[in-house]
């Protein structure tokens, strides 16, 4: 009967975790349609951003390069790797450290400095790498003009020379139950050559073409950013809801496998009660 008690304690402890993990996929799910939301509604402004950039780069002075665009030679790069705070998502978090582990490979023979937006990354990172910066408390409060102060040390720091390259590391919202491990060069900034007979919009520049990018090209990189934040708060709250679908699932079919090993080794112990009565009953008649 012991042996009874303790599967009945076990199917009881894994109904309260299935509860946990109901209530924690029904979190997600409300949370993950704000996120969709304001990711949805950024990328068409990310990408008519750029492409104001590109047209007004093509017809545009080629001697006068932006700061943000110049290359050197690669001495000391930037990781920003945008993770969660929190853990219970799946591979969210531990595919994002797998893609920094590639690149500190790629590029090993550069100093290396990370950036991390999320306590995961910075866990994973602050003992082996030297961390710039650790900003996981926007998460507390994230808005635009926070992340964009992260950006704008950043880009001073390019500024000033300390980093020769920067990559954002993140997860690209899909959908629900699909996320991409992104990894793009963020500084310096790539400006494809367009053909002026590619150019269709004709613009009337003021005060003139150069400040305009000048102005145009910090905002493209802070957005860019933002989009990145915003692309993986959506993807931890995809993965999330499918990891607790997928825990309650798994638990559901653990706790009928347990009643069923119960109600057979109940049924068992009462056979052998029953087996052990008519046994002594015998006896007594002999």
């Amino acid at each position: 009967m012991a042996n009874l008690k303790e599967i009945r304690s076990r199917i009881s402890s894994i109904s309260s975790t299935m509860q946990i993990t109901r209530a924690m996929k029904m979190v997600s799910a409300a949370k993950l349609k704000k996120a969709q939301d304001a990711i949805v509604m950024l990328r068409p402004y990310s990408e008519k951003l750029q492409e104001i950039i590109q047209n007004v780069n093509s017809s545009s002075d080629p001697d006068q390069v932006s700061i943000y665009a110049q290359k050197r030679e690669v001495k000391r790069v930037l990781f920003i790797a945008v993770t969660s705070n929190r853990g219970l998502a799946g591979a969210f978090n531990s595919s994002i450290v797998k893609e920094l582990n590639i690149q500190f490979q790629n590029n090993s023979q550069h100093e290396i400095e990370v950036l991390t937006i999320g306590k995961k990354a910075f866990d994973a990172v602050r003992r082996s790498r030297k961390v710039f910066s650790n900003e996981s408390a926007v998460f507390d409060n994230l808005t635009f003009d926070r992340i964009a102060n992260v950006t704008e040390g950043v880009m001073k720091s390019f500024r000033d020379g300390k980093f020769d390259e920067v990559y954002l590391i993140y997860n690209k919202f899909v959908n629900a139950a699909l996320q991409e491990v992104t990894a793009e060069q963020l500084l310096p900034i790539s400006m494809p050559e367009t053909e002026k007979s590619e150019v269709e919009t004709d613009y009337i520049f003021e005060p003139n073409k150069n400040e305009i990018l000048d102005n145009l090209i910090p905002k493209s990189i802070k957005t860019q950013v933002f989009k990145a934040v915003l692309d993986s708060v959506a993807s931890e709250h995809g993965a999330r809801m499918t990891a607790m679908h997928k825990a309650t699932d798994n638990a559901q079919a653990l706790k009928n496998d347990l009643v069923i090993f119960y109600n057979k080794a109940r049924q068992a112990a009462i056979t052998n009660e029953i087996l052990e009565i008519v046994s002594g009953a015998e006896a007594l008649k002999n």
